[in-house]
């Protein structure tokens, strides 16, 4: 770095603007926001701790030298205060080094973008009315370079001013302000409006993005050439001095973050504009709705809605099909319903509709939720409790309220005779006399012991085998473990109660 003989020795001198304070740097990432400042003139009134004259910062030049501190920092506690930040005053914390955050780029294969400062076309804007206003380019460069080495301490934003203490050659840190006059009134309405006019420039705000047909609203946003006023608390009175020149390169990298910052130098916080906006978007779009014309709507006259009319015949219905077709294939996902379940339901609701449009009656529809359950439980191929099988009778007697070995059994009987099948396993009743009596004569007839009656049941003596007449006028054959009662439905429904007993066994067998 070249030196410079004269601010050497006015940074050697004893003036009273350099018992100050002392600053730490803290080597941290790119610094986010802790809030937002009120300008003031003394260290306090920004923030600023006022730290102890003998402190000394670690990696600095020897009193005397003119170049800048080691890019090598160390951590230390920072003199700013984020805990009184608000609204209108955001400090942020000291940029590291930009030599320890990326890895030299050769010289042969370093670009004309090397030479950008920020990133962000505002930040170069701001970067740009620093460098044309300036009397000074080497005292530009030598801030450039406390900027780039991470000489800046954390830097406190409020309305109108930038503040932030700066190493130089000496141990003790200089008091560095940038000023920047506010917008009026009258700027921020021209502004909040042309934010406003297109939803783009609201989400590009809130993306930390300043479009560039926002800033040319006829606004003075970024600064120009003499409108950055810089103060340090050095012997320097360039204009810019390099520490002040320091803290100005140091926010182009805070605007190219969030440009909000800049929004807040100009006069206005974050929250207030964003609400502001907020407000305003919606004024807009009531009156762009009030000032809609209503579309006509459509109508004829009442007089000819009135007059009598001969409507036309409904057209011919489709013919019904001769079956329900089959459903598609439903593929078996991990985690996801039964397949063949799926199958089933669609197969079941298929036929439902083909009946209703054929026949015009659901012969479902009068079912209760139990008589449906083992309807659909019925209607499963095949016999025994399998692992599928298992899952739904589960499923469908839990929403009926029933233990699946209920609806095992209440299955046999719909198996075995329908809906009046069902009602013989669960309906006992008091048939009339005739064909009940006459059934115990036809039993003995045909070389079976005397059958025990009690309503419309009729026990063999050795309690395994028993016939239930439904109201029907069938017989219905139930088996049981002898002395348990334990009924299960088996056998064909006969209107002969000796027919009925076909397939349990001859009668020597009974």
């Amino acid at each position: 770095m070249a030196h410079d003989d004269n601010n050497t020795a006015r940074e050697g001198s004893s003036d009273p603007r350099t018992s100050t304070s002392t600053s730490t740097f803290a080597s941290a990432s790119m610094p986010m926001p802790t809030s937002m400042p009120t300008p003031g003139d003394g260290p306090r009134a920004a923030g600023l701790a006022e730290p102890p004259a003998e402190a000394h910062l670690p990696g600095t030049a020897p009193l005397g030298t003119d170049s800048p501190t080691s890019s090598t920092t160390l951590r230390h506690h920072s003199m700013a205060a984020p805990a009184r930040d608000g609204e209108l005053r955001r400090t942020f914390p000291a940029f590291p080094s930009r030599a320890s955050l990326a890895p030299a780029t050769p010289a042969t294969s370093a670009s004309p973008d090397d030479a950008r400062f920020a990133e962000t076309w505002w930040g170069n804007a701001w970067v740009a009315a620093l460098e044309e206003g300036a009397l000074d380019a080497k005292r530009l460069a030598r801030g450039r370079s406390y900027a780039e080495q991470g000489h800046v301490d954390a830097i406190t934003v409020t309305p109108g001013l930038v503040l932030a203490y700066v190493q130089g050659s000496r141990p003790r840190p200089y008091r560095v302000q940038v000023r920047l006059r506010t917008l009026d009134d009258a700027d921020w309405a021209r502004f909040l409006d042309a934010a406003a006019e297109r939803p783009g420039h609201i989400a590009a705000l809130l993306d930390k993005e300043l479009p560039q047909s926002l800033a040319d609203c006829g606004v003075p946003l970024l600064p120009g050439p003499r409108d950055l006023d810089p103060h340090c608390s050095c012997p320097d009175h360039g204009h810019p001095c390099k520490h002040a020149a320091a803290l100005c390169y140091q926010t182009a990298r805070l605007l190219d973050a969030d440009p909000f910052v800049l929004l807040l130098l100009r006069g206005r916080g974050e929250r207030e504009l964003l609400d502001a906006l907020s407000r305003l978007s919606a004024a807009r779009a009531a009156r762009a709705a009030q000032e809609q014309e209503p579309a006509p709507l459509p109508g004829v006259r009442a007089a000819e809605a009135l007059l009598p009319r001969q409507l036309p015949p409904l057209p011919t219905p489709l013919p019904v099909p001769p079956h329900p077709e089959q459903p598609p294939v439903y593929p078996a996902a991990p985690g996801g319903p039964d397949p063949f379940a799926l199958d089933q339901l669609a197969t079941d609701a298929a036929a439902r509709a083909h009946a209703l449009l054929s026949t015009g009656r659901d012969p479902v529809a009068e079912l209760t939720l139990w008589q449906d359950a083992v309807r659909l439980a019925a209607a499963r191929p095949g016999s025994g409790l399998t692992a599928g099988t298992r899952a739904l009778y589960a499923s469908l007697a839990s929403a009926a309220g029933r233990t699946p070995a209920e609806l095992a059994r209440a299955v046999a009987a719909w198996r075995q005779g329908g809906l009046e099948g069902l009602a013989v396993l669960e309906e006992p009743w008091d048939p009339p006399a005739g064909r009940f009596d006459r059934a115990r004569p036809l039993l003995l007839a045909a070389d079976l012991p005397a059958f025990r009656p009690r309503r419309n049941h009729l026990t063999h003596p050795r309690g395994h085998v028993q016939l239930r007449l439904g109201r029907d006028g069938l017989w219905y054959a139930y088996e049981s473990e002898p002395g348990h009662d334990d009924w299960w439905p088996r056998g064909t429904p006969d209107l002969d109660p000796v027919g009925a007993l076909t397939g349990l066994g001859t009668p020597s067998d009974l």
